[in-house]
């Protein structure tokens, strides 16, 4: 019964940063050039955690990687669904490394 505790207050730990910070933000005015630095903040993020997977897809061959990677750019800018991006840029990873 003590686990089912833990994990109740583990999720409440975690839970209250996240919210508290939404909450707050509302009831705040930004500048417009804030309200543009704001929205840009989850593009450089996902960049940070994609960009140095790709470059590490396989070990000494960086390029593999980086075709993947414009693979996915080149589907997505016609405006495909995520999960073509996705598989797409998986294919193209795969028959380069066969």
């Amino acid at each position: 019964m003590i686990i089912f505790y833990l994990i109740i207050a583990m999720g409440i730990a975690t839970m209250v940063p996240r919210f508290i910070p939404a909450f707050i933000v509302n009831s705040f005015v930004f500048r417009d050039w804030m309200n543009r630095w704001l929205q840009s903040i989850p593009y450089a993020a996902l960049g940070a955690l994609i960009f140095p997977a790709i470059l590490s897809v396989r070990e000494g061959s960086p390029h593999i990687g980086i075709v993947g990677g414009l693979v996915a750019v080149v589907l997505a800018y016609f405006g495909l669904n995520i999960v073509l991006v996705v598989v797409g840029s998986i294919l193209a990873v795969f028959l380069m490394t066969i």
